[in-house]
């Protein structure tokens, strides 16, 4: 087991009266780490509440499979020590250091904003991997959910509304994680197919049991990582077939996918937003114009493209999805798809529990919320 140092304890008694302040105000306030997802969400409202000061790894036990940290604590600072035993976030959170400021993605942001790289549709989501947090609520009182191994986790995992939720219920002060061990071997091997054929085999070989890690496809050609022992990729790749990529090459591209990197998000023309396409896997390719790339096993479908916000949200309700205006674009219309009433009245009530005075990351995830 690792401790890192104790911070001073004023910390969090200066993270609380700030809270307490703005709450007697009803002023609102920015949750901020490294500011690399910014650029992520609604509107940024109200004064900065930065994170870093409250940094250190708590504790990590590899054979437990768990690691506890501050909420200020770097992520490349995790995925160091993790990478020192030989294990990993398996989600593959992006770092976005590129889209920020300078700042280094810290781990409460990872949490906060939900988001994961190509690994996730076969490993899991964020929340499926956080055991426990602990939280300041609007009225400044520490709040602890779950614990620091899987078997303390038990009732209404509570935590587990912290991923995601972009700093709008709480301040994350601690998070709580199952990790994984580093695949023993790994190969990417290269198709070329149209977007009906990468849907169809793309979801005839996830019925199989193959050690698939990641998919993608994108003009015209479809990736297939494979992750784990050398015996299962070795029969993997004999019955996939395809053409295998170069193992650098195949680390840029899928690092470029994680962390949007790769010229395809990065070259959005003028006018143009960037949006993400949530559907069910099986879907059919929607006949829209612009720029598409599909991962996540297919059930991630990326647009470039200034199509009307309204017709293209109709197309992804009427293929079972939902769309995310990523970048770029005009927020004025929202980013995220409108919930249904039943669940919005939920959020709500949610917000009024945690934040009664609507003072963390207002209109973040919802212009009035």
């Amino acid at each position: 087991m690792e401790r890192s140092r104790i911070p001073e304890a004023n910390v969090i008694d200066a993270f609380r009266s700030q809270i307490t302040a703005a709450t007697a105000q009803r002023r609102p306030l920015r949750i901020r780490g490294g500011g690399t997802k910014d650029w992520y969400g609604q509107s940024l409202t109200g004064d900065v509440l930065d994170t870093r000061a409250y940094s250190g790894i708590i504790e990590y036990d590899p054979a437990e499979l768990v690691i506890t940290a501050r909420c200020g604590t770097p992520l490349a600072e995790i995925e160091q020590v993790l990478a020192g035993r030989q294990q990993m976030l398996a989600f593959e959170p992006p770092h976005f250091t590129h889209l920020g400021d300078g700042g280094l993605a810290t781990i409460g942001g990872v949490v906060a904003a939900g988001l994961a790289g190509p690994r996730r549709p076969f490993a899991g989501a964020i929340r499926d991997f956080v055991l426990g947090a602990s939280i300041l609520d609007g009225n400044g009182q520490r709040l602890n959910f779950g614990g620091r191994v899987m078997k303390n986790v038990a009732g209404y995992d509570v935590a587990r509304l912290m991923a995601g939720s972009l700093g709008t219920l709480g301040l994350i002060l601690d998070v709580s994680l199952k990790v994984l061990p580093v695949a023993v071997a790994e190969t990417t091997l290269k198709f070329e197919c149209n977007a009906s054929d990468a849907v169809r085999k793309i979801n005839e070989w996830a019925g199989r049991p193959l050690p698939i890690s990641a998919t993608a496809w994108r003009n015209g050609v479809m990736a297939i990582r494979l992750s784990g022992a050398e015996a299962a990729i070795k029969s993997a790749r004999t019955t996939l077939g395809g053409e295998a990529v170069d193992a650098v090459e195949a680390t840029r591209f899928w690092d470029g996918l994680r962390e949007q990197t790769d010229p395809y998000f990065t070259d959005i023309p003028d006018g143009c937003g960037l949006w993400r396409i949530a559907v069910p896997p099986i879907a059919e390719p929607a006949p829209l114009q612009g720029q598409r790339l599909m991962e996540w096993g297919c059930a991630q479908r990326w647009w470039v493209t200034d199509i009307d916000p309204q017709q293209l949200r109709v197309n992804a309700y009427q293929g079972g999805g939902h769309a995310t205006l990523f970048r770029g674009g005009d927020k004025r219309l929202g980013v995220f798809t409108p919930l249904a009433p039943p669940l919005m009245a939920i959020h709500r009530r949610l917000k009024q529990q945690f934040d009664p005075a609507s003072i963390f990351n207002r209109g973040r995830l919802y212009p009035d919320f």
